[in-house]
């Protein structure tokens, strides 16, 4: 009896042990609210809440077939989705972030809307004095009309509990696909200064868009914030040139005010098909065609080729190089006093490593692009097999400087066949590792360049990223090319095997940064993964070493654990986890004594020069050195700080670490394709301003003063100096 007794205790207690761990496993979300028509659940991206954060939160409608909901301009009938927040005090919530619409015939007229589904992302401010382990109730009813050949009005009410909690964490899982849908659908901001001219004729809508591939785009549609301004059934004629587009529309029964702000959807063609994006547009007053233009920086042919041939030669400067360099200038050091066509086919070997490299990369972006995939320069280190596997080479390649293992007698061996002359393809092989390693890097001159070759014909593109890789190997070519130069290099000594050694170094700590890269991109079971094969590249090259040293049947037996380690050394990377970038909301404030930073998104930056604030753009990734040594020596000072706040200065900044189509997006208009971006948005709405790449603090301080300090921020000042 005792015994079935505790049997059924037990089994109790698993079940609510089950029913507990379900429970605590449920995502973030409040109970659905079903209608006839719609399904609206109100979702939290995050599982839990800390002091200061920003949230994302989405209400999401799946919606019957056949019936529509309605953006924010419902067109010529119709009402727009509201949300009626209740949050406890201090916590805000944002506006709706809306996706871009659909034009929805209905007859005679035309609406704007959405099928399927609805997404309404909101941003939910939490304050600083929150308490840490303090639970957060948002309480929303929402209102929407849904309609098909009748209109009804609905209605719903949410509560969504958000438990306390040391930071953002991870996001939910449940959640993370509806959130990356609705992200992808928003409006993204472009630099196409865009001008109006309102007539009795219609409205004209201009943007100059410099370069533009008129032949792709197959749509254009412009859909106003503001209603009544456009007649919303009436057809909109568009005209392309390589300088811009021009919508000609005709005009509602609203007076146009001082802007024409609005969405404007374009349609482009692709390999496969057809693209549909949604760009952010804010007009001020012009006449047709004469609209000024955007920042980005139109160049020709010859100007692109001479600014790769530049960007690349001061990619050796670049301390994602240097390691590389200084690993092939040892090797000079070697043959400098062999003979002349020795020491010139080296040179000439490694030239052709490097131009090979970037000839395949440039042949890679081509072909995503024309894929309708959102690339750019760097884009392989967005992906965190491909850092693990550059941390696997140049921790290889570091063990075999301290003398662990040869690469002579290991990789050198099977490539040995192929080249029988002195070792050159080692030459061309470190060319390869020195395009791999500058793709961090980005140098002046180089985004134009870049951004110019993306957007023209196959042929162009690639001698565009030849001339790049041309400049990269032409230093190193011209010192085997020029006998004057061999001549005052240092003989070779028993003190290069010491040098070859410290060269490690560099190696190594190139490791620790793509281990830290990766940290960002896979979380902490990335790291586990990518740790567990160094261990075993580690293990493998010791292994190596023995079988040299080792009779002959215990050779074999060393050789072939050798080849086992790094075979499973090689498997670490197909199970690397592949978690999502770090979200916006969860991005924190560096410890620095520069300006604070938001996050950045198109609503965001749309929002605050709708309200006329100046606004610090800066797009960055974790793997990109050029910019970190940027945020270290320029954005990081109290200085800078000092000038941000007394100009009122909103600081944005983008993460490219992982893939983001908004960002991309955002330097495309640019005419850039990699980061990093500095641009500058004043406050009356003219065109940003767009800073070098390479920034000093002094730079960053003469651009500011261009920018009024605000009036109160003088007041204050004058206040304090006269108290």
């Amino acid at each position: 009896m005792m015994r079935k007794t505790r049997r059924a205790l037990a089994f109790c207690l698993t079940v609510c042990a089950v029913a507990l761990g379900a429970a605590s496993a449920m995502p973030a979300a409040a109970d659905p609210v079903v209608t006839q028509n719609v399904t609206a659940r109100l979702l939290a991206e995050h599982d839990t809440v800390a002091p200061g954060a920003r949230l994302s939160v989405l209400l999401h409608f799946r919606i019957r077939e056949g019936w529509h909901t309605y953006w924010r301009n419902p067109g010529d009938s119709g009402e727009a989705t509201r949300i009626d927040w209740q949050l406890p005090d201090g916590v805000t919530a944002g506006p709706i972030q809306w996706p871009y619409p659909h034009r929805l015939p209905y007859g005679p007229l035309v609406n704007h809307g959405y099928k399927g589904d609805a997404f309404h992302l909101t941003e939910i401010s939490v304050p600083k004095d929150w308490p840490a382990d303090g639970a957060l109730t948002l309480r929303a009813s929402a209102y929407w009309l849904v309609c098909e050949e009748i209109c009804i009005p609905e209605e719903g009410t949410f509560e969504l509990v958000l438990p306390g909690g040391p930071g953002a964490g991870a996001p939910n899982p449940d959640n993370a696909e509806l959130f990356a849908a609705a992200r992808r659908l928003l409006p993204v901001s472009s630099q196409w200064t865009a001008g109006f001219d309102a007539g009795d004729d219609g409205v004209t809508l201009s943007l100059a868009a410099p370069g533009i591939d008129a032949d792709r785009i197959a749509d254009a549609h412009f859909f106003p914030h503001d209603w009544g301004v456009v007649e919303p059934a009436a057809p909109q004629s568009l005209a392309l040139d390589r300088d811009g587009l021009r919508l000609t529309m005709t005009a509602g029964a609203a007076p146009v005010a001082e802007r024409l702000d609005g969405v404007l959807v374009l349609t482009s063609r692709t390999g496969d098909g057809t693209v549909t994006r949604g760009l952010v547009v804010n007009a001020t007053p012009a006449a047709p065609g004469a609209v000024a233009t955007a920042d980005p920086i139109s160049i020709g042919l010859v100007e692109a080729l001479l600014f790769a041939l530049l960007g690349g030669l001061i990619l050796n400067l670049m301390p994602c190089v240097f390691p590389v360099l200084s690993m092939k200038a040892l090797a000079l050091l070697g043959h400098a006093h062999d003979g002349r066509a020795t020491v010139r086919r080296h040179g000439l070997a490694y030239t052709a490593g490097v131009l090979l490299c970037f000839g395949a990369l440039a042949g890679a972006l081509i072909s995503l692009k024309a894929g309708g995939a959102a690339v750019g320069w760097g884009f392989q280190l967005q992906s965190p097999i491909f850092v693990a596997a550059m941390a696997y080479l140049l921790f290889f390649l570091g063990l075999s400087l301290s003398g662990v293992v040869t690469i002579g007698g290991a990789v050198m061996w099977i490539g040995s066949r192929l080249a029988q002359g002195g070792g050159y393809s080692g030459s061309f092989f470190t060319g390869v590792l020195a395009a791999v390693v500058a793709t961090p890097c980005t140098a002046p001159f180089m985004g134009a360049a870049i951004g110019f070759a993306l957007t023209r014909d196959a042929v162009v593109s690639v001698g565009v990223f030849l001339a790049l890789g041309l400049g990269l190997a032409l230093p190193y070519l011209l010192l085997t090319f020029v006998p004057a130069l061999t001549r005052v290099l240092p003989r070779p000594g028993p003190w290069m095997e010491r040098a070859k050694q410290f060269l490690a170094f560099p190696l190594y700590a190139s490791v620790a940064w793509l281990i830290w890269v990766l940290s960002l991109q896979a979380g902490p079971d990335g790291v586990a993964a990518a740790l567990a094969g160094l261990v075993l590249i580690a293990f493998a090259a010791w292994l190596w070493r023995t079988a040299a040293t080792s009779q002959r049947g215990g050779r074999a037996a060393a050789l072939t654990a050798a080849l086992a380690a790094g075979g499973l050394a090689v498997a670490s990377l197909v199970v690397l986890p592949q978690q999502s970038a770090p979200t916006r909301s969860a991005q924190t404030q560096a410890e620095t004594d520069g300006p604070a930073f938001e996050p950045y998104s198109p609503a965001r930056l749309a929002t605050l020069r709708a309200e006329g604030r100046p606004v610090f753009v800066n797009m960055t990734a974790a793997w990109c050195i050029t910019c970190l040594v940027n945020e270290r020596v320029a954005l990081s000072s109290p200085e800078i700080g000092e000038a941000f706040a007394r100009r009122g200065l909103v600081y944005l900044k983008g993460d490219w670490t992982n893939r983001d189509p908004e960002i991309t997006a955002l330097l495309e208009s640019f005419g850039r394709n990699g980061v990093p971006l500095y641009a500058i948005y004043p406050a009356d709405g003219d065109a940003p301003r767009l800073l070098p790449q390479l920034l000093t603090e002094a730079l960053v301080l003469d651009a500011l003063r261009e920018i009024p300090i605000e009036p109160n921020i003088l007041t204050q000042a004058t206040e304090r100096s006269s108290s």
